[in-house]
């Protein structure tokens, strides 16, 4: 009994250790188990020379779900999310090109151009029509594609969408307005904290040994997540002129605190929308799939389920 209980232990050590300095394999591990409850399966496709990484899961006959993640973000950011969701729709969570696995095409990541892009793995996937949902950068990626492809958008969620300017600045852009350094891109280790402390009112739990392999992980995508928003304010397309043209019903829904995105954009949007719903979060920041995954969730599929005749 001894010597089981000691082999027990040295294994219980081994695991620990294991986890602890290959947090590669800890992050792997967590996400297989994420994907597994969620009912997702990672595949990948060939979208002309771009090699597109996505989750998908659900009954292959339900209505369709595409989620697009924000900026310096990837499919990860659903996977608690989706699990709510699988029961009845097909969900698909895509890493855009030059996010997550996703390949990193020469060229540029504007949300014009993503948007068009968008357009042609949707097609590559045959989904005919579905219902788009982004946050953030993918907010704004997915209502410009809402608006360039009526026929093809079932419905519109934008949660924390950007694209509009709110009447109330945000902390974000006035940090920026002072010449202060973007908090979403991760420069040096201690950033990574501040970059939680940011975007969430009550940051997820996170390992130490996680949070380093993460921290390190942003460091090496710094060059790039800088250029990506470089292009995002040059090539600015306001989404003022394109929200009229969205058919879609569509959800405007937001974390009252996001520091990132002022929820005053709602006052400014739900006007110029055909069909729009609101639905404010309190207590939460920028990214209510995160903070709040089963609530945003829940919220979401009653909308959903509010456009069944």
């Amino acid at each position: 009994m001894k010597k089981l209980l000691l082999a027990l232990l040295l294994l219980l050590i081994a695991a620990t250790a294991t986890l602890y300095f290959f947090p590669a394999t800890q992050l792997a591990s967590l996400r297989l188990i994420e994907q597994q409850r969620a009912g997702l399966s990672h595949q990948q496709i060939r979208v002309r020379d771009l090699n597109i990484h996505y989750y998908r899961g659900g009954p292959a006959d339900g209505e369709t779900l595409v989620l697009i993640h924000g900026f310096a973000a990837d499919k990860d950011n659903w996977l608690r999310f989706s699990r709510h969701l699988t029961d009845r729709y097909q969900v698909i969570a895509l890493d855009l090109p030059g996010f997550g696995d996703s390949d990193r095409p020469a060229g540029s990541y504007d949300v014009g151009t993503q948007a068009e892009r968008l357009a042609s793995i949707l097609e590559a996937l045959g989904i005919e029509r579905a219902h788009l949902l982004g946050n953030s950068m993918g907010g704004h990626i997915a209502a410009l594609y809402a608006a360039r492809y009526p026929q093809r958008t079932q419905s519109l969620a934008l949660f924390d969408n950007a694209g509009v300017e709110a009447p109330i600045k945000s902390e974000f852009f006035a940090l920026l307005e002072r010449g202060q350094a973007n908090p979403l891109v991760v420069r040096q280790a201690e950033d990574f904290q501040r970059l939680l402390q940011f975007v969430f009112v009550e940051p997820p739990y996170l390992p130490e040994s996680l949070k380093r392999h993460l921290a390190e992980r942003s460091m090496a995508n710094r060059e790039h997540y800088e250029q990506v928003f470089q292009q995002l304010v040059e090539r600015y397309i306001p989404l003022e002129p394109e929200l009229p043209k969205i058919e879609a019903p569509t959800l405007l829904l937001w974390g009252e605190q996001d520091r990132v995105l002022h929820v005053s954009s709602i006052e400014v949007m739900r006007p110029l929308l055909r069909h729009s719903s609101v639905a404010v979060m309190p207590g939460v920041g920028h990214a209510p799939m995160l903070e709040r995954p089963q609530e945003s969730a829940l919220l979401y599929r009653r909308f959903l389920q509010g456009l069944t005749p």
